[in-house]
């Protein structure tokens, strides 16, 4: 009976999950190889790669800038083996000892070890031994960001990291001898942020993959009679430093990543001995939980929580289909807009998230009208029940009178690149390839066909300079609207352009100050509305709703409330293929190429021309004549 470490990791999310993945036993009876191993890593892979697909807008909410699809692993596995690559090489030269890690020339070192009938294994990234110390450093396709951003501080200071980074590596700074925490913030703040790492569901996750790592290879030194070697040993994690700054050097047509002007490497190790010493005990908890589990092979309904990950990149992949499908897919309780926080009940007590569904709160109107305080909640309830739409038309109108004409109706298509592709790039920065562009030069005048320009690279070479003089071309940055449906993204790359091009930054950071988000008008905008006059609770009232949004105003839900337009019939339907088509360019014959490149233009022209349809709709519903 053989169980990997990403075994260990899923089957200890609830005692359903082995039962579910293993319920004829016969993989749990077998030997593991290492091809098998990698197969099953691959997922794994692909999901810490899906992290750098999201992006927090201006108010702090993390937007999801793609939906996830099989054929996606396949386009950024190769990216993944980069990073490995990068971070071996580094070791490799700033390592003494031997270093081995995965590539042509060599395999990678296992650890195992057996315990009550059980084989627990697993495969280290990179392996470095020197005659006094073993380095076990873990691969993770992430950045130095999620660690950095641990943030306090003492009143009216500024926020201090609760690492600190020495000589490329990163250290917890109460491990660092003499460092005055206290200084920068108060101990009870530093411990509260040091805490997160053990949630094996937030960030911590990566340190609790490493943990998981650490009981396994402790295992077999216990087993093998080496435990005196184990205080020799130091984990590390390996990731990309989100602070690197590419500068353009390339050698026989790939990147060479020199150290940037500020001493910035591409990648960065963590140093977490002290901290996977700690989370042992709880794997070992983990350990004896997983091992009932397998014996019990319980596939029955358990109550959902942290484990099943719900709506992250990391869900688990059963929850869908089985144990989630309890939950309907409109208008469950779960769709009330920004309620993360939950309800309160009579008696005080709070009621959020999966434990709604856990306590039988499926539906929307399951929700006690008692515990409905929000008035944006009324209104979705209300909307609901008498299947009506609510618009408040005077504070649209109001919003629609501050848009300068002609509206841009600007939509950019990005490879979220783990690796910098090109100068001034950072890792994992959304950078464009295709924009698509329509001008609304008067209310309602708009030609789907003759007032849309569209950008799209021919191939992977920059073609960044070429993109910013097309709009430019297209765009007067003097005058006119930016619009966008969560402007916040295109206005975020306008911005990195301007500061990777100089000598472009002045036109362009004018179109990034007229920007003007299509959800300020169906949703709202609190600082603007109040700053027009509103009142606090009035500027925080959504514009407009209608049940079949159920709760959300992505695109996907606004556009069928407002036109007929459909994207069922493009051969390129949503973000993620758009970037897996841009990424096969090199692989696609000439015909393949030239259905493909139309295709992009075709997906990235609805975008824009669904903003114009649904502004053109809702100005129907005001009774805003055309000019």
């Amino acid at each position: 009976m053989a169980i990997t470490k990403t075994k260990f990791i899923n089957y200890t999310r609830c005692k359903r999950y082995v039962a579910l993945d293993e319920l004829h036993l016969q993989k749990l009876m077998a030997d593991v190889d290492y091809d098998e191993y990698v197969a099953e890593e691959r997922e794994e892979k692909l999901q810490e790669l899906l992290g750098g697909m999201y992006e927090n807008d201006e108010e702090g909410h993390e937007n999801d800038l793609i939906d996830r699809e099989n054929r996606y692993l396949e386009v950024m596995m190769p990216y993944y083996k980069e990073i490995e690559k990068l971070v071996g090489d580094y070791v490799s030269e700033h390592f003494p000892g031997k270093t081995v890690y995965s590539n042509d020339n060599f395999s990678q070192e296992c650890f195992d070890f057996n315990d009550k009938g059980i084989k627990y294994l697993c495969y280290i990234d990179i392996y470095n031994e020197d005659k006094d110390r073993v380095n076990i450093i873990e691969v993770k396709a992430t950045t130095t960001n999620k660690f950095m951003s641990l943030k306090s501080n003492n009143p009216k200071q500024d926020k201090y990291s609760i690492f600190l980074k020495k000589n490329n590596i990163l250290y917890l700074k109460d491990e660092i001898e003499g460092y005055d925490i206290t200084a920068e913030m108060p101990l009870k703040n530093y411990e509260k942020q040091r805490a997160k790492l053990f949630d094996r569901y937030g960030v911590g996750k990566y340190v609790y993959d490493l943990a998981v790592q650490r009981f396994i290879i402790e295992g077999e030194y216990k087993q093998s009679n080496n435990a005196d070697k184990l205080a020799n040993i130091h984990y590390y994690l390996g990731v990309l430093n989100h602070e690197y700054v590419f500068d353009g050097t390339y050698k026989d047509g790939k990147q060479v990543f020199n150290p940037d002007n500020n001493g910035n490497e591409i990648v960065t190790l963590i140093d977490l001995t002290k901290i996977t010493e700690e989370l042992q005990p709880y794997v070992l908890s983990d350990k004896e939980k997983l091992e009932q589990y397998i014996k019990q092979m319980d596939a029955s309904s358990c109550p959902l929580g942290k484990g099943c990950e719900y709506k992250k990149q990391t869900q688990c992949k059963y929850f869908n289909q089985i144990c989630g499908k309890i939950i309907p897919p409109k208008n469950s309780s779960l769709a009330y807009k920004r309620n993360g926080f939950g309800f309160k009940d009579e008696m005080g007590n709070n009621h959020k998230g999966l434990d709604l569904i856990n306590e039988g709160y499926i539906n929307m109107l399951d929700i006690p009208e008692s515990w409905i305080k929000s008035e944006n909640h009324r209104i979705q309830r209300d909307s609901l029940i008498a299947n009506k739409q609510f618009i408040d038309k005077d504070k649209i109108k109001v919003m629609l009178s501050k848009i300068e004409y002609p509206i841009y109706h600007l939509d950019f298509e990005t490879f979220p690149c783990p690796i910098p592709r090109f100068k001034g790039e950072t890792p994992y920065i959304q950078s464009p390839f295709e924009f698509s562009l329509h001008i609304e030069r008067k209310p309602g005048v708009c030609d789907k066909e003759k007032d849309n320009f569209v950008f799209l690279a021919k191939d992977h070479t920059d073609c960044r300079p070429q993109m910013i003089e097309a709009m430019l071309k297209y765009m007067d940055p003097d005058k006119g609207t930016l619009f966008a449906q969560n402007v916040a993204f295109e206005k975020g790359r306008i911005k990195e352009l301007a500061n990777i091009f100089p000598e472009y930054k002045k036109p362009l950071m004018k179109l990034y100050n007229r920007g003007f988000d299509l959800l300020w008008l169906l949703d709202t905008n609190s600082k603007m509305y109040k700053e027009l006059g509103y009142s606090e609770d009035e500027a925080k009232r959504m514009n407009f709703y209608d049940k079949s949004m159920s709760g959300s105003f992505s695109i996907k839900k606004t556009l069928p409330v407002f036109t007929d337009l459909k994207y069922d019939n493009l051969e390129v339907r949503n973000g993620t293929m758009a970037i897996i088509e841009y990424a096969s360019y090199p692989y696609m014959s000439k015909e393949e190429f030239k259905l493909k490149y139309q295709a992009l233009i075709d997906y990235c022209q609805q975008d824009t021309w669904a903003m114009v349809a649904i502004l053109d709709s809702l100005r129907k519903k005001l009774e805003i004549q055309k000019v």
